[in-house]
């Protein structure tokens, strides 16, 4: 399997809302401190143009948590925003929960991806995969 360059056809965005994907999704090297590409496929995504901390995304990656523990930066303080209703399969306060007991883990995407703005992937054992972006304050790294 290899990375996919997303369109926004193939997104099956909610709502018709315009969203900014990265394609592929890229997380923070250990080694190099720059994002790298990493393996992703069925994405789903939503948010504003313009408006940095309303995007939203879920996906799969075929990659293991304990790959990508030991290959990428860990983000300690993430706080995934809620998301539209409409959009499904993003469950903010589920995947909170689930970070705070270890059942998911959050990497960092990207510092600084608009002023003030961190990209932050959140990945769990059976692949899923969930994308927000979030105030760079709310990590205490403004």
């Amino acid at each position: 399997m290899k990375p996919l360059a997303v369109t926004l056809a193939a997104l099956g965005l909610a709502s018709g809302a315009m969203a900014s994907v990265p394609a592929p999704v890229a997380l923070t090297s250990l080694i190099t401190g720059r994002p790298e590409p990493i393996l992703s496929e069925a994405w789903q995504a939503v948010g504003e143009t313009g408006a940095p901390v309303d995007f939203r995304a879920c996906f799969r990656t075929p990659l293991s948590l304990g790959l990508l523990t030991e290959t990428f930066t860990v983000y300690d303080a993430a706080h995934p925003l809620a998301a539209p209703p409409d959009f499904g399969c993003y469950d903010a306060g589920r995947i909170g929960a689930d970070l705070e007991t270890g059942e998911a883990v959050a990497f960092l995407s990207a510092r600084d991806i608009a002023p003030g703005v961190d990209r932050v992937v959140a990945v769990y054992p059976d692949g899923r995969a969930f994308v927000w972006q979030q105030p760079s304050d709310l990590a205490g790294t403004e």
